[in-house]
């Protein structure tokens, strides 16, 4: 039963049977549905000719995370397989919901900092009981991140919101921040619910369930120091010696990336400035209308033509309000994500290199005889299945991430038109009704002096 559970999640989430990312008992199977080489967007997607100078952000850049570790927690309990198990015509039944709310500032002689309620409810035989509530901090949801980057370092892992923040943009514990946060952290961990092979992952559980002195102690788990520090060398020395010749296919995904990054970050910046302008056209409004009602006691000519701009004034800017409101939660949110996407997909691609160059320096060696001849073989034949599982991996959730990419760009921009759109019609249908009354009253005025 948990291998039909298993394989029948792979076939409605294009991912290896065996979980991508994982370890390929008996060689990596082909990928289904997939050819030599993966059907990329055109080179034109988010096309845009004019240069932007770049706005300074402060970020932290991930280290990069031990390749050897291929071994995604799959679920055991015969329950939690029932689960998964989708027939072809059936809809996806979602059992892991998670809710990040009622953030909190905490206040020590060390530091401050907040933390944010999660509330997880399931119905996974896996889980000790239906709901936890727990409290978490940044910092734990960056150890959960760096957690699945080692499990499963080809599988495209949701990014967290920067630790850092645009300079001279907003405060970093102001009410507008902290909630902005607060939502990207939520999506962070429902996106990682949603995906077919991080959702089992034993960290991630353990980040929903544990309590704080629990996740602390699981924290201290795992190589130590020095080990960590000899995986990281090795990773930066894989990365600079390179790949002697990378699969075309993933040629063409890192093209994609490169072109996708450059468009989407120019995106961002404009919907950024656009925003900011917005809002300064807000603030300049809100103080317009009331100039007319002043200066409509000193005109007693004028009390109905300034008192009728003053309201249209005040309807435009409520108007406003609401644009702003709906291209801050809809759009905005959705661009920076995707930003933050595309330096997450750089990662990625690192990584499978990384794991590449070690099969290649292998092989390298077994050429020039450099070393025990048997030992290298053995070496190089687990080194194929690994590079294998991380390019089936890769390609699998490469699919399933462009068809999120496309869906969510497609709504947040259908969203942004509808907005214009109705905000326009609001304000054209207030001025109109402005112009037809004060037509109305001239016609009538013109109609008593004939008699």
């Amino acid at each position: 039963m948990e291998g039909e559970g298993r394989a029948s999640r792979a076939r409605s989430s294009g991912l290896p049977a065996g979980g991508a990312g994982g370890d390929c008992p008996g060689g990596a199977a082909p990928l289904p549905g997939s050819s030599g080489s993966s059907a990329l967007l055109p080179a034109e997607v988010l096309d845009l000719d004019e240069d932007e100078d770049d706005l300074e952000v402060f970020s932290k850049d991930a280290s990069l995370m031990d390749m050897n570790s291929f071994s995604p927690m799959m679920p055991t309990s015969p329950l939690s397989m029932i689960n998964q198990v989708k027939f072809e015509d059936e809809p996806d039944l979602k059992d892991l919901f998670i809710t990040v709310d009622e953030p909190e500032s905490h206040v020590t002689t060390i530091e401050t900092f907040i933390t944010y309620r999660i509330i997880t409810k399931t119905s996974r035989g896996e889980f000790d009981s239906s709901e936890f509530e727990v409290r978490r901090r940044y910092q734990d949801f960056l150890w959960l991140k760096e957690k699945l980057e080692e499990a499963h370092p080809t599988l495209i892992i949701p990014p967290l919101p920067e630790k850092f923040i645009v300079k001279g943009m907003v405060e970093r514990f102001n009410d507008d921040f902290i909630e902005t946060r607060r939502k990207a952290l939520h999506k962070f961990l429902n996106r990682i619910a949603d995906h077919p092979t991080l959702t089992f992952n034993e960290d991630f559980k353990v980040f929903l369930t544990a309590q704080a002195w629990e996740l602390s102690s699981h924290k201290k788990q795992g190589p130590g120091l020095l080990s960590r520090m000899g995986q990281t060398v090795r990773s930066v020395a894989l990365s600079m010696r390179g790949v002697k010749s990378r699969p075309e296919e993933f040629m063409e995904m890192n093209n994609f990336i490169e072109i996708f990054s450059h468009k989407i970050n120019l995106i961002d910046k404009i919907s950024q400035r656009i925003y900011k302008e917005e809002r300064d056209y807000f603030d300049e409004m809100k103080e317009y209308g009331p100039i007319h009602i002043l200066w409509s006691a000193s005109e007693e000519d004028l009390v109905d033509p300034l008192k009728g701009v003053a309201s249209c004034l005040d309807k435009c800017c409520k108007a406003t309000e609401k644009r702003m409101s709906g291209l801050s939660e809809a759009l905005l949110p959705v661009v920076h994500e995707y930003v933050l996407y595309s330096e997450m997909l750089m990662g990625v691609m690192k990584r499978r290199d990384q794991i590449q160059a070690e099969l290649d320096s292998k092989v390298e060696a077994l050429t020039s005889k450099k070393a025990d001849t048997d030992l290298l073989t053995e070496e190089i034949g687990k080194l194929e299945d690994k590079v294998e599982c991380a390019n089936n991996a890769l390609k699998a959730d490469w699919e399933r991430w462009r068809q999120n990419m496309q869906n969510d760009i497609k709504s947040a921009f259908i969203d942004m038109a509808e907005e214009n759109i109705c905000y326009y019609e609001q304000c054209l249908a207030t001025w109109e009704s402005f112009l037809t009354s004060q037509t109305d009253l001239h016609l009538e005025e013109a109609s008593e002096d004939k008699f």
